[in-house]
């Protein structure tokens, strides 16, 4: 899928769900790592994640989409448009658009360190390194080792 067709499927979506033209532009950003797309106020852009056209169904990417729109709307509108507002949640549960997206399913493994107590076998599994040789076991206190 290309950015003019995203931009296409935005417009399509935004008159469909918000009946309301969506006059900004969309792309995607092959930075995100974390999350499935953007609403960008300042320069009032929705970036999205292409990782999700590859490795989930179009379901899920217009799920983003409606969601990023929310936002832009909300905005637009000058109401509230954070992920706490009432607005908001009224808004997403009145499109049908998904509070939070799927994770992918190659950042779900991910890339963990896993660590062994010495002294009594409990296990860990960390995303961020740990200092061994500063942090012990939770549980008995015993000493860390990379397993």
């Amino acid at each position: 899928m290309t950015d003019q067709e995203l931009q296409q499927w935005t417009d399509e979506l935004s008159i469909t769900y918000f009946d309301k033209p969506f006059d900004h532009d969309v792309y995607f950003n092959p930075r995100l790592r974390t999350t499935g797309g953007r609403y960008i106020p300042s320069k009032k852009v929705i970036e999205i994640n292409p990782k999700y056209i590859v490795e989930l169904d179009g379901v899920e990417l217009e799920g983003i989409i409606k969601h990023e729109l929310c936002h832009y709307h909300l905005h637009i509108e000058g109401k509230g448009f954070g992920h706490r507002d009432p607005e908001f949640k009224a808004l997403l549960k009145k499109t049908g658009s998904p509070r939070h997206c799927s994770a992918l399913p190659s950042e779900k493994n991910g890339n963990f360190h896993h660590y062994v107590c010495t002294k009594c076998g409990q296990t860990y599994k960390r995303k961020r390194r740990v200092d061994t040789k500063r942090f012990g076991c939770g549980k008995c206190k015993g000493n860390l080792k990379k397993k």
